[in-house]
């Protein structure tokens, strides 16, 4: 029987926000990062920033096989309204309650942005839910709700021509968090006894050297909360779980293919500090490959976390559209225990 971890997967996955884009490359995008997403993964990418663009309808969102699964079986009929229930906490308990040993997850956030070269300012908004009913007898519903909203903003400074880079991000982040137990079989209510809630600053930074010799090598690093901000205790319950001073560092080559095509090879340590207790070693090595094809059709695939990712991409100054798949591994610390596979989208247009 599987023994699932319900926890948000912060050593490896340790973005505010995430990219569609960077889970196709095994989250392997210290080194790339040179879009919006770079508020988060390296603000020293925004100086690799191509164009300017505003984009208010930048919406991410993603689900894991086991929510697919449990919330389109049954009739035709039922589907609609499964999927429909299964947004929320009771919905997943409903349809746990018929598919128990499975895991449910969820992620969304809408991350409006005005974003060019050296500058970035944005509003973030998340929630993240993932729950399981075990399969032995009297097993609890298990669950766990994060919700993140807070403005942003991001610049960059590049030095000797753009060979070395350097950034920073800081969000006001406020976070509501419940992580907790109840009776599978009775009916799911927030206790707000289990709400935790407050506020941080969360500052990201980070820097990189791209030597300017053939396949550009470039070394990055980013650290997370680099300050190591505590949040406020904006509850009764106490604070939220903290996001940890954790830094992640990346190695990339960039050869070019013919006229229009360009390769991107990189290689991720997640948590190179250990701020995150009983993660092996091999989990937090991620590693991603790239084809741009003249910088508008992208195809990539990846490794992180023990597990395979693949994606593809459209790419324009209105749009950006992203389709993936990449797993996590459900256990504590396990390597390859159980697989947790999920499938993402990612949407932005604007001007």
């Amino acid at each position: 029987m599987p023994s699932f971890a319900i926890d948000f997967e912060d050593a490896v996955f340790p973005e505010l926000a995430t990219s569609a884009r960077a889970l196709a490359m095994g989250n392997a995008y210290v080194a790339k990062a040179d879009d919006a997403s770079a508020v988060y993964y390296n603000p020293a990418g925004l100086g690799t920033v191509r164009k300017t663009h505003f984009h208010l309808s930048n919406f991410h969102m993603e689900f894991n096989k086991g929510w697919i699964d449990n919330s389109t079986r049954g009739s035709v009929l039922d589907v609609f309204p499964e999927m429909m229930d299964a947004f929320s906490l009771e919905g997943q308990r409903k349809s746990l309650v018929k598919n128990k040993g499975t895991i449910s997850h969820q992620r969304f956030h809408f991350l409006p942005n005005f974003t060019t070269r050296y500058f970035s300012l944005g509003y973030l908004l998340s929630k993240r839910t993932r729950a399981t009913i075990g399969t032995e007898a009297g097993a609890s519903f298990e669950y766990a709700d994060r919700r993140d909203h807070g403005p942003y903003a991001a610049l960059n400074i590049s030095l000797f021509g753009g060979v070395f880079k350097i950034g920073g991000s800081a969000t006001y982040l406020n976070r509501k968090e419940i992580v907790g137990e109840s009776d599978a079989n009775t009916e799911y209510n927030e206790n707000p006894d289990e709400i935790k809630k407050g506020a941080a600053v969360i500052v990201v930074a980070g820097a990189k050297l791209t030597l300017p010799i053939t396949f550009l090598p470039t070394l990055a690093v980013k650290m997370n909360n680099a300050f190591d901000q505590k949040f406020s205790e904006g509850s009764t319950n106490g604070a939220p779980t903290d996001v940890l001073n954790s830094m992640d560092v990346g190695f990339s080559l960039t050869p070019q293919i013919g006229k229009v095509v360009r390769m991107h090879l990189e290689a991720n340590y997640k948590d190179i500090s250990s701020e995150y207790d009983g993660v092996a070693t091999n989990r937090k090595l991620t590693f991603g490959i790239e084809f741009d094809i003249a910088r508008k059709f992208f195809i990539r695939a990846g490794y992180g976390d023990g597990w395979g990712s693949a994606g593809l991409g459209i790419k324009s100054q209105k749009l950006e559209f992203d389709l993936t798949t990449y797993a996590v591994d459900t256990t504590s610390n396990e390597f390859r225990g159980e697989e947790d596979r999920r499938f993402a989208l990612s949407f932005s247009y604007g001007l």
